[in-house]
């Protein structure tokens, strides 16, 4: 049985002639966290749009836990939560009657409900705050009521749309932290942002859009292998000369490239993590290791080079 959960092939979607996402193959598999990434104008949005049976498209497929979203979106609305950039509350009422009210939306009985609602406020820990209305409530708690709001219904899915936008950076962290909660639940997390070293936090996988397409799609080490040309800095600080080790290094297999920092020091370009290998050329060829230190692949650093490249390639500056 497949384990792919989402899965979309040739989707696209015109509006007035214009194209917001062109011709889409996606697959996201039960369990992972997967990132959409790009600028404003991408397609991330009217792509979860579709996902969510919000908006019909104009070709190709999409399945969410093998429904389509168009013809059965009540089914889906029922197994799917759906985090958007700007979370709408009854501001007046407490986190209780809002969550109370989603729950009657989804046919709870009131036993039922009020366990669930009682086990999602102790989750985000707005229990003791669970009366008071949700007008009171931090950017923060107001987030962390919107995952709430999506377990009441106990979801194989959860799509989030900038979920983290705004929030102080102890707010973001917590946020995150919810996020690994729920994939060790085994739910998928469908998740866009721009803020890439979060992104970089909780995500499996990640696909780079560009003007309705998602042109590359991939690991974060694969992704820093295709578009920096390595995975892993790993540096290297010796009591010696460096220079007796560097041709030891270079013979590594996986290592790309070696340079010499100063007489002391050297960094290794490799396309995996190979510090235990690294470690014994250089103890084996009469090298002295004071400190080895790896520097993982940057988002952001994939992000402005791959984007960079696209749109000289495009030739838009």
């Amino acid at each position: 049985m497949s384990d792919i959960v989402i899965e979309t092939k040739g989707l696209t979607k015109r509006y007035d002639g214009f194209t917001a996402v062109r011709n889409l193959d996606l697959e996201i598999h039960a369990g992972e966290v997967y990132g959409i990434l790009g600028p404003n104008g991408s397609g991330k949005t009217t792509t979860i749009l579709m996902l969510l049976g919000l908006t019909d498209p104009t070709e190709g497929t999409v399945r969410v836990l093998g429904l389509d979203p168009t013809r059965y979106p009540l089914q889906i609305k029922a197994r799917v939560g759906y985090i958007p950039d700007r979370v709408g509350f009854y501001d007046d009422l407490s986190a209780w009657d809002n969550l109370f009210y989603t729950a009657k939306l989804n046919g709870l009985p009131r036993a039922e409900a009020r366990k669930r609602i009682e086990q999602a406020l102790e989750r985000v820990g707005l229990a003791e705050v669970a009366l008071q209305p949700v007008h009171t409530y931090s950017l923060g708690m107001r987030q962390r009521l919107a995952v709430a709001d999506v377990l009441i219904k106990d979801p194989d899915i959860i799509i989030m749309d900038e979920p983290t936008q705004g929030l102080d950076p102890e707010s973001a962290r917590e946020f995150l932290g919810y996020i690994q909660e729920l994939k060790e639940d085994g739910i998928t997390i469908l998740l866009s942002s721009h803020l890439l070293h979060q992104v970089q936090q909780v995500c499996d996988r990640v696909g780079l859009f560009y003007r309705g397409r998602k042109g590359l799609e991939g690991t974060v080490p694969e992704l820093a292998r295709r578009i920096l040309g390595s995975a892993y800095h790993i540096h290297l600080t010796l009591a010696n000369e460096a220079a007796r080790v560097r041709p030891a290094l270079e013979r590594l297999q996986g290592v790309q490239e070696v340079q010499q920092v100063d007489e002391h020091a050297l960094v290794v370009k490799t396309v995996e993590d190979i510090r235990p290998k690294v470690a014994q050329a250089v103890i084996e060829n009469g090298g002295r290791l004071l400190r080895l230190d790896l520097d993982l692949p940057s988002l952001d650093d994939i992000y402005t080079r791959y984007f960079e490249e696209v749109r000289h390639e495009k030739g838009e500056g």
